[in-house]
């Protein structure tokens, strides 16, 4: 590889990892040929940082200290509930992106909590590098939640619709 191939490539990865800290993205993951047996391969990660919940846990607990235990007796939640990644209805993102729920604005959303879907159909659009990719629905059904809003930065795998 020449040093002007090795320039570019760094300022490309430096690129990268600016688009990472803009988007608060997590990783990112690109391959560039530039020809035959050229061809460079990059990941770029970072960990987010954690925040502590130890100031938000107290508030909660102080806002309705007796409904709590009532409503966790009377409706056991199940792994599927407290994470819709693990429901078996959830649609993943297959790419890092931004979501749009309607086509372009002032026109209605492709779909809404209720609306029947069937197996193809366009249930939102992800755009990745400037280019619109049209997610649609892996099987027919209910749409029962919309997990993400119109402009929402996704990561790839990350649960944007339920459909049951």
């Amino acid at each position: 590889m020449s040093k002007k191939n090795h320039d570019s490539d760094v300022a490309f990865i430096r690129a990268l990892a600016e688009l990472l800290r803009e988007n608060d993205l997590t990783e990112v993951e690109v391959m560039r040929d530039y020809g035959e047996d050229d061809s460079l391969n990059v990941r770029v990660s970072r960990q987010q940082p954690v925040a502590a919940p130890v100031a938000a846990a107290p508030v909660a607990v102080a806002a309705a200290p007796a409904a709590a235990p009532v409503a966790a007796s009377a409706a056991p939640t199940t792994e599927a509930e407290t994470d819709p990644a693990n429901h078996p209805g959830a649609v993943p993102s297959p790419m890092v992106g931004t979501v749009y729920l309607q086509a372009e604005p002032g026109v209605p959303a492709f779909v809404s909590v209720g609306a029947q879907v069937t197996e193809g159909d366009t249930i939102l659009i992800v755009e990745a590098m400037k280019t619109m990719n049209h997610i649609p629905a892996p099987k027919s059904g209910t749409v029962k939640r919309i997990l993400v809003g119109d402009g929402d930065t996704v990561e790839y795998g990350a649960p944007l619709v339920i459909i049951e």
